[in-house]
Order: C-alpha cells, then structure tokens, then sequence
C-alpha cells in the first residue's frame, strides 16, 4: 500500500536510520566473525580501507526507511517512501543467501519513523508521516514475521530519534507534528509495560537532530533546526539528557551550526560529529567532522572528510577495528580512522548521492547499505555491501 505525501515534505526527512541504535552496535562489536574473502579484487584494486560492491535490489525502492539488525543476523527493512508515496512493505535481508524477502505490510505506511530493536528480538516502529503525522506504533515478531499494533505515543512525531537507554528504556525526541510544527518534547518507552510516558522537553524544538548515548548513559543531542524556509533556524548547540533526573540542559556549541548530520560514539566514549549542511541545504553540504569529548564536555574540529555529506543520519558504523564508516549523504563511503584521525575513500562507488539511505552492522563484520534517494528525488532499490578484512 502507498498514500501520496507532499512533495515539499520529502525535503525535510531526516531518519533515525535504522534505529539499530548506534548502542546496539557496541555490543554487537563483540559477536563479530570474520568477514567473506576480498581476495577476488585485491589484485585489481587498492582494498586497503575496504570494498563497496552490489548485493542485489530490494523488492522495493526506498529512502527514509529503516533498516534494523535482527538477532537472527537478518536485516528488517521497514517503510519509507518512493515516487511521492509513503510506503507500508516491509522485508528482510538474508546475508547467508544475499537475498531479500518480503515480510508482508504495516499496519500503515510510513517514512521517518524509527524502528528500535527491544532485548527480546522484537522491533519497535513509530511514528512517522504518510500524509498525516502519526502517534501509533507497531510491534514487528521475528518469530512469526508479523506485525502488531503497539500503544500510542503521546505526541503525533516524524523525523524525531529513538535511543535506548542504559536501564533499558527508548527515549523518543523531537521531530514534526501536527500542523508542520517542530517539537521540542520528549517521552519514554518502557518495555515492560510497553507504554509511552512524558519526560521533561529539550531547551528547544529541533529536527534534523542527533540523539546519542554516552558511555555514562547521558545522551548528547547535537543541532537540528526548526521552522522552515526564510525563518529557518539551524543550530550549533548541543544538550545532554539524564535520564537519572529526566532532565535536559545545555552544553555549549558545536564549532558549525548543523542539521541533517551524522554522530557516532567512538570505542574511547568520544563522540565523531559529521557533515550536515547550513541554510543553503545540499549547496552548503560540509566536509568538516568535530569531536565532542564527555570528559570536558567540550567539542574540537576533527579535520574534513573526502566528500561534502548531509541527509546522512544513521549511515555511520563502528566498526570492529574501532574504525567508523561513513556510508551515507554522498555517492560513495569513507573510513575515519581513530589512530591518526583522519578520513580515507573506500573502492567503489554507489552511483549518485546516497540520502536518507541506511546501513547496518552485520553479524559478519561487513555493512549493509539501502536504498536512499539522488539528487532527484529518485528512490532506489539497490543495495551494497561494504566489506573488509580487520
């Protein structure tokens, strides 16, 4: 099923991607097996900081979905939109078979949702736009392949992030509502009573912003905008969440202002802060990448990638060698490598620009890369493999 969206609205996505939660990505780090043999391309090419290459095509083209790692080592891919539409499919990626599957339909279409994984298997999707901003919610079971209804946030929200929290908890921040309006609150999820309850608002409405648990369980929100257009207004500054007090506050400035930027935490408990872009959207994409440190709560410029990236949120990867792949926002990817801080291009390329895609960690160590829209609004259904050998 797809419900037709507004085309100025496709602008505004930003995505959680995946919500695999760059958290569940740190404690995936320690199952990782060795990644399949490259050796068919290393005599023909420079492998040294990996390879890109095609693992097929979805069933469906899509950008602004998610794409959330399974326990099972599969990969569910969920919503998003193509061609002006909001989507409800939803599918699997197999890594053994290198194939993908359909898993059937939401219960609705939508796009700049958040899907996060709950310690059982499960996966929760919120949110999210199909012509209306939606507050429900669905439960995706591995086990039976089904979805089921979920209880109602308590604010309708798109584009907003979803963290898991050290004690288990999914805090859900900002976003759109009703009426194209920015929100500046907040609620939590609890698993075991499934249910969503208010915790205190952010020191402003953001979208376009980034979510990201510290080691000592604070989360670091970074940047965002609110309003649109001539009054737009993109910031620099950043807050913590304490979820002991449920309390925001904020930090200091960020050395840009940014939205539709990347962050991942680094295996030092550091913070690498991304690309994004300023007013003039893809004219004013950036190369230039900062550090926030938890210790002094301050943040430091940290060099410029290759490549200008923006729309690229949740395409950063720790990966097991404590290297990031930067995967999103630009038609191919790069490492930043933590021992010399600075950024390197991987072999191979993704076409044209890569926005609003998503990647995943798989089990094995390589990284799966989805879909995501060009420079003209154009949805794909190709899918990439990164792989390399650590």
């Amino acid at each position: 099923m797809t419900i037709n969206i507004f085309p100025f609205f496709i602008l505004s996505f930003i995505i959680s991607c995946a919500q695999i939660s760059r958290e569940r990505t740190q404690n995936n780090l320690a199952d990782l097996k060795e990644t399949s043999d490259t050796s068919d391309h290393a005599t023909a090419v420079d492998t040294t900081n990996g390879l890109i290459n095609s693992t097929g095509k979805m069933l469906t083209a899509r950008a602004a979905h998610t794409a959330t790692l399974l326990k099972s080592g599969k990969v569910l891919i969920t919503g998003g939109f193509a061609g002006g539409a909001s989507l409800s499919s939803a599918e699997i990626y197999d890594p053994a078979l290198k194939t993908f599957a359909s898993v059937g339909q939401m219960s609705m279409a939508r796009s700049g949702h958040t899907a996060t994984l709950f310690p059982n298997g499960q996966v929760l999707i919120a949110g999210g736009y199909n012509g209306s901003y939606l507050s429900s919610t669905e439960i995706f079971d591995p086990e039976t392949e089904m979805f089921s209804t979920g209880s109602k946030m308590n604010t309708e929200r798109s584009e907003h992030t979803a963290t898991v929290l050290n004690n288990g908890m999914f805090l859900l921040t900002g976003g759109v509502g009703v009426g194209w309006t920015f929100l500046q609150s907040a609620e939590l999820y609890d698993i075991q009573t499934k249910t969503f309850t208010p915790t205190a608002s952010m020191t402003t409405a953001r979208e376009s912003h980034t979510a990201t648990l510290l080691k000592n369980g604070n989360v670091l929100i970074t940047g965002g905008h609110k309003d649109r257009r001539d009054n737009i207004k993109i910031y620099s500054n950043a807050e913590l969440y304490d979820p002991v007090s449920e309390k925001f506050k904020l930090i200091g400035n960020m050395s840009l202002i940014r939205h539709k930027h990347d962050a991942i935490r680094l295996d030092d408990g550091k913070i690498l802060i991304t690309g994004g872009s300023d007013e003039r959207d893809s004219r004013g994409a950036y190369k230039s990448a900062e550090l926030y440190d938890p210790v002094s709560s301050s943040f430091k410029v940290a060099g410029n990638m290759n490549i200008p990236r923006y729309k690229h949120n949740g395409t950063s990867i720790l990966l097991p060698n404590g290297n990031v792949l930067i995967a999103g926002g630009a038609n191919g990817a790069e490492i930043y490598k933590t021992a010399s801080g600075k950024f390197a291009m991987v072999y191979g390329s993704m076409g044209t620009k890569r926005l609003f895609s998503c990647a995943s960690l798989l089990k094995n160590g390589q990284v799966l890369i989805t879909g995501g829209y060009n420079e003209n609004q154009e949805a794909s259904e190709n899918a990439w493999i990164y792989n390399y050998k650590w």
